[in-house]
């Protein structure tokens, strides 16, 4: 049995399979208007820019015939309540990330990122040729949604600390922000991890509750004015290489939509994806270098501290790996990781090797 049969067959639990028996739902003809509940307050950068962007497009390519209302985290439901909402039929579709729903299955992991993993390049190249999409699409069809990548924060550092990471042993007990596996990875290290939604990060930070939080990159984590309250950014991390976003529809509203509305979905989903992506590369030196000047202290983990990363994020996957679904995943995307990894380490790396040795 090939991988999309399989996940099409599984069961993964009464509610999902409830979910998969309603009624779609008739729609008189004309314009619509859509609601879309986000995991963050509007202006975020990078984050809030993908879910902006795919609202203004959907609106503008349809000529109004389907207008995205974009609802802020809180506004309608909470942060981390918008998989819910929509899955339910509460709100019509969901911008956010993917990994905030790992309590729904282990396997959404995968569509945001997962320690060690991928790159944004990466991913979109899984995604779009090697089968991530229809991954994607099979595991969300199981919770009544039609689900699509939609942004890319690039590589996530590692993150703002209120105390310098020299050992291991420096992470027992800190109270840190960090969602998904990597939460997990630093929990087996003996951090106290906290889930908090990026609207809530920095009061957390200022009023001394958490001792450090990831959040996207420079140029969104200087918007977020991390700098003013924590010394210590580590700009490189384990956790999240390239991080996707996820556009996720009801998926008896996304079946209600004409096939020309749903191409432009899709086309959109895509621009966004690759444009989220470019900005953050693009803004992310600029603004590193202005943390700097401004008196941030710049640091990197050190080896030991990194081989912990490695060794915990490979026994947090391999925790999973009894999920069938979760398994089926895995070997898909991590086979598809070797093959870019290999390609890109003896063409572009070995490229930028020679162009900065040659450029000094």
């Amino acid at each position: 049995m090939d991988r999309r049969s399989f996940l099409r067959t599984s069961a993964i639990g009464g509610a999902a399979a409830a979910s998969t028996t309603l009624a779609a739902p008739a729609y008189a003809q004309g314009n619509r208007t859509l609601t879309m509940v986000t995991s963050v307050p509007d202006g975020f950068a990078i984050f809030d820019d993908a879910a902006q962007q795919v609202a203004d497009y959907i609106t503008n390519a349809t000529d109004g015939a389907l207008t995205i209302n974009k609802m802020p985290a809180g506004s309608l439901v909470g942060a981390f309540e918008v998989f819910d909402a929509v899955s339910s039929g509460q709100a019509d579709l969901y911008h956010s990330a993917d990994y905030y729903f790992l309590n729904q299955h282990p396997a959404f992991a995968f569509f945001t990122s997962v320690p060690f993993g991928m790159t944004g390049q990466e991913m979109a190249n899984w995604y779009y040729h090697r089968g991530g999409h229809e991954a994607h699409t099979e595991l969300a069809s199981l919770f009544n949604l039609r689900s699509f990548l939609c942004g890319n924060t690039a590589m996530q550092p590692g993150g703002w600390f209120n105390i310098e990471i020299n050992s291991v042993e420096d992470l027992q007990g800190l109270r840190f922000r960090m969602p998904g596996q990597g939460g997990q990875v630093l929990g087996r290290l003996g951090a106290s991890v906290q889930n908090i939604p990026g609207g809530e990060i920095y009061q957390a930070l200022s009023s001394g509750q958490i001792d450090g939080a990831e959040w996207i990159g420079p140029y969104a984590d200087e918007r977020m004015g991390f700098q003013e309250v924590t010394p210590n950014y580590y700009t490189s991390g384990f956790h999240e290489p390239g991080s996707a976003l996820t556009l996720g529809f009801n998926l008896d509203v996304w079946e209600s939509l004409t096939a020309p509305q749903q191409t432009i979905v899709d086309a959109a989903t895509r621009a966004v994806y690759s444009t989220n992506l470019s900005l953050s590369l693009a803004e992310n030196g600029a603004a590193l270098a202005r943390l700097q000047a401004g008196g941030t202290q710049i640091r990197e983990f050190p080896d030991d501290v990194w081989d912990a990363f490695g060794t915990a994020a490979a026994e947090v996957r391999e925790e999973n790996m009894s999920d069938p679904i979760y398994a089926d995943i895995a070997t898909s995307y991590f086979e598809s990781l070797r093959e870019s990894a290999a390609w890109f380490e003896i063409g572009d790396g070995e490229y930028m090797r020679q162009r900065n040795r040659v450029n000094g």
